[in-house]
């Protein structure tokens, strides 16, 4: 009985990392072609003009996605999504802070 406590506990400590690397794998999937063309119209219909966007590319792109984030939201709420968890994010960087 007492070898038994600590193999059942190196046991789960193996498989602990295994199984949180198989979640994240299936969260970390590329984008379809189809999946970028439907954000792309969403932010084309917010007010964002991918070919006029050329001085001012991060600001403009953050702010039509702000904009499509709370119209999303606000879609939410007349829907009566009013589980807390929010809309789905979309999926943005900042780099060279």
């Amino acid at each position: 009985m007492n070898k038994l406590i600590p193999a059942v506990l190196v046991a789960t400590l193996f498989a602990a990392p295994v199984a949180s690397f198989a979640q994240s794998a299936q969260s970390n999937q590329p984008l379809t072609r189809a999946q970028v063309r439907a954000e792309l119209i969403a932010l084309e219909n917010v007010g964002y003009d991918p070919l006029s966007d050329r001085q001012d590319y991060p600001r403009n792109i953050q702010a039509a996605e702000a904009r499509l984030q709370a119209q999303r939201a606000q879609h939410a709420v007349a829907r009566g999504d009013t589980s807390g968890y929010g809309v789905q994010e979309i999926g943005t960087s900042q780099a060279g802070h």
